[in-house]
């Protein structure tokens, strides 16, 4: 087994969410980075809302990291109060080195697992999360690309199967992975569609539309267009960000 990859987990530990169904079990090979957040309004100071609400915090924190050890996962955690969630969520991705974030959507055991590709940048990024959150698993992946008009047959089966050859490197077995082409259609349609019959999704941060399929939109609508689980796997940060 590989070294464990960081992968951030974001919870708004006081507004009711929790971690879902299978979530643990999904992250039993990983390192886990654990996020407890809550966003308070601008006029408040984060030290008063420490105090106000740590305690109920970080029982809750207390009881989702006992979750993920109990699964296998080797766990970090963080409680912040913050005035912009978002920024706080792209501050631990930097201080953690974490290679994916999980929107943590409940799941049962995962057979299939749908890997957009969209283009080269980025791919052994992608590979590597696929292999060290999956590869131990018994689940079957599928590459999927959504071509445009002036993309070869050629260069689709380079992209792809050079993703093929960096999942079998990180030591996937070749006859899990599977390759699917649509084209002509909308990249983020064709992949919401497809993805209904798969059981989670790992796509790139890199791509502008995706992220915002997941980060984009309110929560609940993002769970109406796909109910299970997605890692989005970051770029890779210039050493001088870093």
């Amino acid at each position: 087994m590989t070294d464990r990859l960081s992968i951030l987990v974001p919870i708004r530990v006081l507004e009711g969410e929790s971690v879902p169904e299978g979530v643990p079990e999904l992250l039993a090979h990983a390192h886990v980075v654990l996020l407890g957040y809550h966003v308070i309004p601008e006029q408040t100071a984060p030290g008063q809302a420490r105090m106000q609400f740590e305690d109920r915090a970080t029982e809750r924190l207390d009881e989702y990291e006992e979750m993920f050890e109990d699964a296998g996962a080797t766990v970090e955690r963080r409680l912040v109060f913050t005035h912009d969630g978002q920024k706080t969520i792209d501050r631990m991705i930097a201080e953690h080195d974490c290679m994916a974030v999980l929107v943590p959507n409940a799941t049962g055991p995962v057979e299939d697992v749908l890997v957009p590709v969209r283009g080269a940048i980025g791919v052994d990024r992608l590979a590597r999360v696929v292999a060290n959150v999956f590869g131990d698993m018994d689940a079957d992946v599928t590459l999927y690309h959504v071509a445009d008009e002036d993309t070869t047959d050629d260069d689709i089966q380079t992209l792809l199967g050079g993703m093929a050859d960096r999942l079998a490197e990180f030591g996937m077995d070749p006859s899990t992975i599977e390759t699917r082409i649509d084209r002509d259609q909308n990249p983020l349609d064709a992949i919401v569609d497809v993805a209904d019959a798969f059981d989670t999704v790992v796509m790139g941060e890199t791509d502008p539309s995706l992220s915002t399929f997941v980060f984009g939109m309110p929560a609940d609508q993002v769970a109406n267009r796909f109910l299970g689980p997605v890692f989005v796997v970051q770029r890779e940060r210039a050493e001088e960000d870093e």
